[in-house]
């Protein structure tokens, strides 16, 4: 029976003995990384259904009240049917939301929305099939499973880039400027001694050796 190392992920509060974490991918085979919803969705769920309740109880003496009740009632069934959305689970091989299974070498795009905080995502599938992916957590935790979701993709464009080139535009262009700058040159004789190694070299060249009497007498 295979083991799994399960890092649980919601951004705060105490899963059973070990604290919650954030993600953090570990490269293994038998090893996932768990996101669950924030805790904070379920509380203000249960206030937005409070103030809702108020309102209502207002509205039955004053009937402008129905209004904002209305909105926090809206408000309360958002939030919490965000608090009860599926785990997303990052494995080496695939990427599971809730029941449903969806193999990394399948997904041929992955596209950011301009939601953050809750994270939604859209993928493509290599039949053209498009997949949503809504997860409510916390900021930091959004942009880690974002940015897993983006490293594991290595078979799609993500937001519209290729997958190699998203991920070397940095290192390319690092490693352009490392190679524009030469490296520096330093002087390592005075110029009278360079001057004297020239007289010496010229000399070599033209008799082919030295003799160390005349250059004394010649000094």
């Amino acid at each position: 029976m295979k083991k799994f190392t399960v890092n649980n992920l919601s951004g705060h509060g105490v899963d059973g003995p070990s604290l919650w974490e954030y993600p953090k991918y570990v490269g293994s085979d038998r090893a996932m990384t768990r996101y669950l919803p924030a805790r904070h969705y379920i509380s203000l769920g249960l206030v937005a259904l409070s103030l809702a309740i108020f309102s209502g109880w207002l509205g039955i003496g004053w009937t402008p009240v129905y209004a904002p009740a209305f909105i926090f009632l809206v408000l309360s069934g958002l939030l919490l049917a965000l608090a009860v959305r599926p785990p997303v689970e990052v494995h080496e091989a695939f990427l599971t939301v809730g029941k449903r299974m969806i193999p990394w070498m399948d997904i041929r795009r992955l596209d950011r929305t301009g939601w953050l905080s809750p994270l939604i995502v859209r993928l493509t599938l290599y039949d053209d099939s498009k997949i949503t992916i809504i997860y409510p957590g916390d900021l930091d935790s959004c942009r880690s499973l974002l940015r897993t979701l983006r490293r594991m993709c290595r078979d799609a464009l993500i937001d519209g880039i290729p997958y190699r080139q998203y991920w070397g535009e940095v290192m390319t262009s690092t490693g352009k400027a490392n190679r524009a700058q030469p490296s520096p040159r330093y002087r390592m004789l005075l110029p009278e001694d360079e001057a004297e190694v020239e007289r010496l070299y010229q000399r070599l060249k033209s008799v082919g050796h030295i003799d160390p009497k005349n250059n004394a007498d010649d000094k």
